[in-house]
């Protein structure tokens, strides 16, 4: 019974493998001459300043999420279109109608909430 998971074992660790070996190859064959320069943080050229730590306002990632939500949208409006005239018909337009209509009216709200509006 167990021979039947040996390729499941076999992918796994041929998988580490692939990930490791090239890694640690790497870190042993490569050169490793560190300096003052290649140990300094780098941030555009100046020395860097600040904390990295710090909060983030919460409009950065409500306007990446409102990005993604709208790049997902034409993700899946391109099936849609390719196979509308053949398989879909009149049923599909309906069904992106209601999509695209869902999909407007909270971009009307996130409009009227002043969710894009960056200060």
């Amino acid at each position: 019974m167990l021979e039947n998971y040996f390729p499941i074992l076999l992918f796994i660790v041929v998988g580490l493998l692939m990930g490791v070996l090239p890694i640690l190859a790497g870190r042993f064959l490569g050169p490793n001459r560190p300096d003052p320069e290649k140990l300094s943080p780098y941030e555009c050229g100046f020395n860097a300043f600040g904390d990295a730590r710090k909060r983030f306002d919460v409009r950065y990632y409500l306007v990446a999420i409102l990005f993604i939500l709208f790049d997902l949208e034409v993700a899946f409006m391109i099936p849609w279109a390719v196979t509308l005239k053949d398989e879909l018909g009149l049923f599909g337009l309906g069904a992106m109608a209601v999509f695209l209509g869902f999909l407007t009216i909270g971009f009307i709200y996130e409009w009227k909430k002043g969710a894009l509006r960056w200060e």
